[in-house]
């Protein structure tokens, strides 16, 4: 099992900054990934960054360029900058942890962090 705890949503301006933080505790040692979604009203979910244990990311093409996921595997917690932030990025952000066992790949979401970008 793993659990995941998101901080650091809220309201903020267009153009403004926000970052995520995500902390994990629990069977740590088997995530072989970690990500960023986002869902908004009306919308499916959607990735909007991974990063592996190696430390290769990816991101949605859309926040390719303002947002940065990284990790502090020391304090098992990823992290996620957004900059030059729109009102289309208004979603409920969640953290997600891969888990890899036995070959079988589980999901873990953390409860969900509120961003809300509006002036």
């Amino acid at each position: 099992q793993v659990h995941l705890v998101e901080s650091g949503g809220g309201l903020v301006q267009p153009g403004g900054s926000l970052r995520l933080s995500c902390a994990a505790s629990g069977s740590i040692r088997t995530i072989n990934a970690m990500a960023w979604y986002r869902q908004a009203p009306g919308k499916q979910r959607e990735l909007v960054a991974r990063i592996t244990n190696g430390g290769s990311t990816n991101y949605a093409d859309s926040m390719k360029g303002r947002f940065t996921i990284s990790r502090d595997n020391a304090k098992n917690a990823v992290y996620l900058q957004m900059n030059s932030l729109k009102p289309e990025d208004t979603a409920v952000y969640n953290c997600n942890a891969e888990q890899l066992l036995l070959g079988v790949k589980y999901d873990y979401w953390g409860q969900g962090t509120q961003v809300t970008v509006s002036s």
